[in-house]
């Protein structure tokens, strides 16, 4: 059985200013889009279509903004409504840390939206360019709450080679380490399905739905080793509501797959 080894939150402190890891795990995934994404745009599809490094700058700028808007307001509405209606300057205490992924997609799609209507670009070309781009940033964001002990695992049998006791939980329960499962699943095996299946010429869409389907698919099956929110715990069927965001999400990817896979045909 490990023990958590309760890094400290803060990487760097130079004077009064403190640079936390959680912060550097951000820019390692916003590094990693703008790399990832310079070498999509010079795929044939992407070039002859126009797109250049400046527009996968531009992009960068307008996920970022969708993230954090969408991440939190996804958070006060999905997970703490109630606290946050009667508490509504509270949505800008980003600092306070609650942040929601389905938020922050929703919040990127909208923020693309708006990109693609703003640059004369079709929708679904904008989100099959940044799909294969965005696992390795979710791989880095699962990283940094492993490194504040956050997010933790549901209890594991201590015979576990791996369980690991996060005393952020208050207990010394051995737990699985579901942020590092997440890392895998979602972050670098949904990289590598994602960026082989979108080397080969696909109808548009294509990619996007396959983004949405192999998420929801991985994160619902983490989310059975991930501790429930302790203030909602399991909902309805017993799942948790990161499963029952999931589930509207695997739906709309196959219904989008498959209308992009009728229109080749």
């Amino acid at each position: 059985m490990l023990m958590h080894p309760r890094f400290d939150p803060v990487a760097i402190s130079l004077g009064p200013v403190q640079i936390h890891w959680y912060g550097l795990t951000y820019l390692a995934a916003f590094a990693l889009f703008l790399w990832l994404a310079s070498l999509r745009v010079k795929q044939p599809a992407f070039a002859q279509a126009g797109w250049t490094r400046r527009d996968v700058e531009d992009l960068l700028f307008w996920g970022v903004v969708g993230v954090i808007v969408g991440g939190r307001l996804g958070y006060a509405l999905f997970y703490k409504p109630g606290h946050y209606a009667a508490n509504p300057l509270e949505v800008l205490a980003l600092w306070k840390g609650g942040m929601s992924f389905h938020g922050g997609l929703l919040g990127v799609i909208a923020a693309m939206a708006l990109y693609a209507r703003s640059r004369g670009r079709p929708f679904l070309q904008v989100t099959d360019l940044i799909a294969p781009c965005v696992p390795t940033g979710l791989a880095a964001g699962r990283i940094g709450n492993f490194i504040n002990g956050e997010l933790w695992g549901r209890a594991a049998d201590a015979s576990l080679p791996w369980a690991m006791v996060f005393p952020q939980s208050g207990s010394d329960v051995p737990r699985h380490p579901s942020q590092l499962y997440q890392f895998a699943l979602e972050g670098l095996l949904l990289f590598v399905l994602l960026w082989l299946y979108a080397r080969g010429r696909r109808a548009t869409g294509q990619v996007s739905g396959a983004f949405l389907v192999g998420y929801g698919v991985l994160r619902f099956v983490a989310e059975y080793f991930r501790e429930p929110d302790g203030f909602l715990g399991l909902l309805a069927l017993n799942m948790s509501m990161g499963q029952w965001l999931c589930v509207p999400m695997v739906a709309a990817g196959a219904w989008l797959w498959l209308r992009a896979t009728r229109r080749t045909h």
